[in-house]
């Protein structure tokens, strides 16, 4: 896959274009690169997903939750297993932002990108003070030969699915609805570092993962997760919070995992968050503690063995 982080973004062969956020890739997303990759196929096409960096959401402080479902690390990731030919990450200012609509989509779209096909979300805005929309670029688009497609809504319970709604989910523990709606389980993927070592000392050695800063995780607690390391994929129990049984101060992600012994410091782990089992906690002793994560593994262990976690086993 081709990745550009910069404005040097001009292809040489024509191409078929999406464009939007993409921040978690959830259905709708997944809809808009479907539809991409198909006419790739069927008309010889390169096919581009084209997003933005930073988020906008960074730039004009418009979410109450400013934080990113996926990072920029694990959405290229995911666009590297969709197999798309191109991902251009374009550099996101107050100067890109202050764009005339018809002006982004003539010279970045349809003239650096050699646009022949274009798709975009129904409800996709663009350019200075998001006045473009669907309508202009169908517009501007047959003036130059490029044929230009809405894609609508995907709905899910009579409900539009978006980004924003999976955050909601994320914030209020509702993580099945979320993973439905993203398609795959929610994931937090980043490198092992060293922490305290505590578990070791308790039974519990867990791995200490370091994140993007920007990532949004559900709130401080407990959850059951599988992790991928090395291509085999491992149970467990992963806590977000500060440890205050132990006096922590900052935001870290442990995750322990069942009948495993490896050291990974320095690599990187992908986990999978599936239940919330319990909100984080201060307990008046180590030992409490101990206790507390005894019964935290069985909850794990009894979710991945229930009807629950069905319609996700054939994959995980």
């Amino acid at each position: 896959m081709e990745h550009i982080t910069d404005v040097n973004i001009e292809q040489n062969v024509p191409t078929v274009v999406t464009i939007g956020n993409f921040d978690g890739m959830h259905m709708g997303h997944r809809a808009l690169i479907s539809l991409t990759k198909e006419f790739a196929r069927e008309e010889n096409l390169k096919s581009v997903v084209f997003t933005f960096n930073p988020h906008p959401m960074f730039l004009f402080n418009n979410k109450a939750h400013k934080a990113l479902i996926m990072s920029p690390f694990e959405k290229k990731h995911i666009m590297e297993t969709l197999e798309v030919d191109c991902y251009i990450e374009y550099p996101f200012n107050m100067e890109f932002a202050s764009m005339e609509p018809e002006k982004f989509a003539k010279e970045i779209i349809f003239e650096k990108l050699n646009c022949k096909v274009l798709i975009v979300g129904e409800n996709y805005r663009f350019g200075k003070k998001q006045s473009g929309d669907y309508e202009l670029l169908k517009e501007l688009g047959e003036k130059k030969g490029v044929k230009v497609i809405y894609v609508p809504s995907v709905l899910y319970d009579g409900e539009r699915v978006s980004s924003t709604r999976v955050r909601n989910c994320l914030i209020n523990k509702d993580i099945d609805l979320a993973n439905t709606l993203l398609t795959v389980p929610y994931f937090v993927m980043g490198e092992v570092i060293e922490g305290k070592k505590l578990g070791r000392t308790i039974g519990f050695p867990t791995a200490n993962i370091k994140a993007d800063n920007e990532k949004l995780f559900p709130p401080n607690g407990v959850y059951a997760t599988k992790t991928i390391y090395n291509g085999k994929i491992y149970s467990g129990v992963t806590n977000i919070g500060i440890n205050p049984t132990v006096n922590g101060q900052f935001k870290v992600i442990e995750t322990y995992l069942f009948d495993f012994n490896e050291m990974v410091y320095g690599e990187t782990l992908k986990t999978y968050f599936f239940k919330w089992i319990r909100d984080e906690q201060k307990f008046p002793s180590v030992s409490e503690l101990t206790n507390r994560m005894k019964i935290d593994k069985e909850m794990s262990k009894n979710y991945f063995d229930s009807q629950e976690f069905d319609k996700w086993r054939k994959l995980y």
